[in-house]
């Protein structure tokens, strides 16, 4: 990886192993710096507003990877969450790395970078992608989550079409936030996403226990 590769990733810590972020795989977790959306619920806002992501280091893409080759043969899959990590171009750089090193990949993703995701899936970078879907999709509900374009909302519906034409496996899932996420709506997104792998997260407090507390740097 080269110099301006490894510049065009931001990593903002790690968890080195869980049993939690991929079901039935043991995982490193990597977090990637920043976000385009501002949902309020979020608990990584350290990795989302743009003051708190410079007061936090980066984590070299170098130490990662030495991490990840020590640990081959213990760990089986790395997860890449965020922030929103296909914001980054060099994120296809940095899981070549790790594809390398023989780990399987799952990308958790909001959906709005069709073109970077579609790349990732093509050249078999990423073997299970959850992606996050914040309300019923339109502009108008998701805005009740967080601000966002028609165009992105466009992008959201491109990623969720393409998931379900390529033929790897995925997961869909939504954060249940108080007030917004009414029995209704809920009734709603499981009509929609009813013949699909499809999960209700629970709303938390955002900082009681979010996982920037946790991060232990490789």
């Amino acid at each position: 990886m080269s110099g301006m590769e490894k510049a065009d990733i931001r990593i903002g810590g790690v968890v080195k192993q869980s049993l939690v972020d991929w079901d039935g795989v043991l995982s490193a977790v990597v977090f990637t710096k920043g976000c385009n959306f501002r949902c309020g619920y979020c608990h990584n806002p350290a990795l989302v507003v743009p003051e708190l992501v410079e007061e936090r280091p980066d984590v070299a893409v170098g130490e990662v990877l030495d991490y990840l080759a020590r640990r081959n043969g213990w760990l089986d899959g790395v997860v890449v969450t965020g922030g929103e990590p296909t914001l980054h171009a060099g994120l296809p750089s940095f899981l070549r790395e790790v594809k390398a090193l023989g780990y399987r990949v799952k990308l958790d993703t909001n959906g709005t970078n069709p073109v970077m995701l579609g790349r990732l899936i093509a050249e078999g970078l990423v073997d299970f992608v959850a992606m996050d879907v914040k309300h019923i999709p339109d502009t108008v509900h998701y805005g009740a989550v967080t601000p966002l374009s028609p165009a992105m909302m466009d992008n959201v519906l491109r990623s969720l079409g393409m998931l379900r034409c390529c033929g790897m496996e995925y997961e869909l899932r939504t954060t249940l936030l108080p007030g917004v996420h009414t029995p209704a709506v809920q009734e709603a997104l499981r009509g929609m996403f009813a013949d699909e792998r499809y999960v209700f997260h629970a709303f938390r407090e955002p900082g009681a226990d979010g996982v920037v507390a946790d991060y232990r740097q490789a």
